[in-house]
């Protein structure tokens, strides 16, 4: 396959790409809503009523389905990094454990925290909230 069939094959295939769920809801509301202004302009017997047209298909629509677009990178982009997150935390227990610096007790228990919570911040709430319990408890049991 030479470079001018891959960069067809490349241009056919972002081509076929499908909308997400909410880029097809957005567009479908903003059309109707274009739809709903401009006929019901010119029900109204507005002269004018074409303008919301071209305004609603070439200006409102393509800036609602790039505001969607935006969201959702921004989304795909958080929801990465809170996987990459949770796997930095495993990677560093897994090599904790082959360097002999936990037990398999507490590779296991760490190990079992970890996919508890979510994100590493998760864990660290965790720990604190657990670290205040068992001050409190200490704290209790002196004064019995």
């Amino acid at each position: 396959m030479n470079d001018i069939e891959r960069t067809v094959k490349t241009v056919v295939e972002a081509d076929e790409e499908d909308e997400s769920p909410l880029e097809e809801l957005v567009a479908g509301v903003v059309m109707a809503l274009v739809f709903l202004v401009g006929f019901g302009l010119l029900a109204l017997g507005n002269p004018w009523f074409w303008i919301a047209f071209p305004v609603g298909f070439a200006g409102v629509l393509p800036a609602a389905i790039a505001l969607v677009r935006i969201y959702e990178s921004r989304r795909e982009e958080a929801e990465s990094e809170k996987a990459d997150e949770t796997e930095d935390a495993l990677e560093t227990l897994r090599r904790r454990y082959a360097t002999g610096e936990l037990s398999e007790a507490e590779f296991e228990r760490k190990v079992e925290r970890l996919l508890e919570t979510e994100t590493v911040a998760d864990a660290r709430e965790t720990n604190e909230s657990r670290r205040t319990a068992r001050e409190n408890e200490s704290v209790e049991y002196e004064r019995s």
